[in-house]
């Protein structure tokens, strides 16, 4: 099925350096998507009632404050959560912002432990960093992680892990993590699980309460632009027993019942963590896009995206000089996200070759996961760190990234120019297709 009539933006023609126009090919959705046109719809039909959030009187803001505080709705629906009174949504500006937020308000003693592995961003590992004792578990030759191990390192810590996070697809090698396994697994060693879900969020199907009580996640982490909605918007989905007993991270004004001269009453959750001019826009977007993705279907997502990795993951196994990392023959595990080298070939300028020559993004360096892709690459931890402070940044990799509007005719298109640059063949000799793929 073709979705790219559900999106605004991926149509317009760019200019390229010889003059010509070209329609661009997004395969960096891992980054940033573009937007639901029901998204830019919905702003565009609103912006004439923009006004403050549980401030003031009148009709904008009552409109306004209705519409904010109806998306949380929307959100815990969303994560299956519409008829518990477990858990509440903190809206916040990103996925980092929230990992931040709640690393400063779940850690109380600097002793804690908290266990996480080397295949996460660094939004969910360095903001744990400073604040307690971090334990990692490590990734095997392909890049997955063993919940045994897992398991290991918590009966290890004999209670002292207070906290396991953990991605929910990595932006590497998009392994999907056994997240209900994993808390599960946390909850017998009286932990609690977090779970970003950055890159998980648009394409898999998420019910935070799992098949039984010890399989619930108790905090989620995500950001809207990497799920069809602009304008810089995250949420925190918790559980209201620990938010309600932590402070604040941020606070000014909006989180407050009453500030005296040697006192506060902070007000209740979730606003307590919301201190602040709120970013309305960004929420609504937010709340839309996920109600979006839920009426196309997660069957149907997963089915079109999982085709087209595969098609693309198949067809460069027979592309020469072609590098790919994480396992390519069992890929169920795998969501659309494809990372590769190209022998005798610099990651930077094979990625801005794509863009220049045939208008396809694409991702190159090591997309915030250091520890990770240093793996892959068979780095040991003294090379890399030689390689950044010598500024030769040799280690890296290029990533595509699917989404759901990207087609098979793209996937073509950049299977063709890889090739090409690949095998430095005459740019001008014709192509042809064969089995699939198009050969020169």
């Amino acid at each position: 099925m073709d979705y790219r009539d559900l999106y605004d933006g991926i149509d317009e023609p760019i200019e390229l350096g010889d003059g010509t126009y070209i329609t661009p090919i997004n395969f960096d959705n891992g980054a940033t998507t573009p937007p639901f046109r029901s998204v830019t719809k919905l702003i565009s039909d609103n912006i004439k009632y923009y006004g403050p959030i549980a401030r003031g009187v009148g009709f904008k803001g009552e409109y306004c404050t209705t519409m904010f505080n109806k998306a949380r709705d929307t959100i815990l629906d969303f994560f299956g959560l519409g008829s518990c009174n477990t858990h509440t949504v903190v809206y916040t500006k990103s996925d980092t912002e929230s990992l931040n937020i709640l690393a400063n308000i779940l850690i109380k003693n600097k002793e804690d432990m908290i266990l996480t592995t080397r295949m996460e961003h660094h939004a969910n590992d360095l903001p744990f960093r400073k604040l307690g004792k971090m334990v990692y578990v490590d990734v095997d030759c392909l890049g997955r992680i063993n919940i045994d191990d897992i398991e290991k390192e918590l009966i290890k810590a004999n209670g002292k892990i207070k906290i396991v996070t953990i991605t929910g697809a990595s932006n590497v090698t998009g392994y999907v993590t056994p997240i209900h396994d994993i808390a599960k697994l946390a909850h017998k060693y009286n932990a609690i699980i977090i779970v970003d879900g950055a890159q998980l969020v648009a394409h898999k199907e998420i019910n935070m309460n799992g098949n039984c009580a010890e399989e619930s996640i108790d905090f989620l982490t995500f950001s809207a632009h990497k799920a069809y909605a602009p304008f810089g918007s995250g949420a925190i989905v918790g559980r209201k027993e620990y938010l309600n007993q932590s402070d604040p991270f941020l606070s000014g004004g909006g989180c407050v019942a009453g500030v005296f001269d040697e006192s506060i009453i902070w007000t209740s959750i979730p606003e307590k963590f919301e201190a602040g001019t709120q970013n309305f826009f960004g929420v609504i977007s937010m709340a839309q896009a996920l109600n979006d993705l839920k009426n196309i279907g997660f069957e149907n997502i997963g089915e079109h995206e999982s085709n087209l990795k595969n098609y693309i993951i198949n067809n460069m196994k027979s592309i020469k000089n072609v590098v790919m990392y994480g396992d390519t023959n069992n890929t169920d595990d795998r969501l659309g996200v494809i990372t590769f080298n190209v022998n005798e070939r610099n990651y930077e300028d094979l990625a801005i070759k794509m863009a220049t020559e045939k208008a396809i993004s694409l991702r190159a360096g090591k997309f915030c996961a250091h520890p990770y892709v240093y793996r892959l690459l068979g780095a040991s931890d003294s090379d890399a760190y030689r390689d950044i402070v010598s500024g030769d940044y040799y280690y890296g990799m290029v990533r595509a990234s699917l989404g759901l509007y990207n087609t098979k005719n793209e996937a073509d298109n950049f299977l063709n120019h890889l090739e090409f640059i690949a095998n430095r063949r005459n740019p001008n000799r014709r192509y042809r297709r064969s089995k699939g793929i198009i050969r020169f």
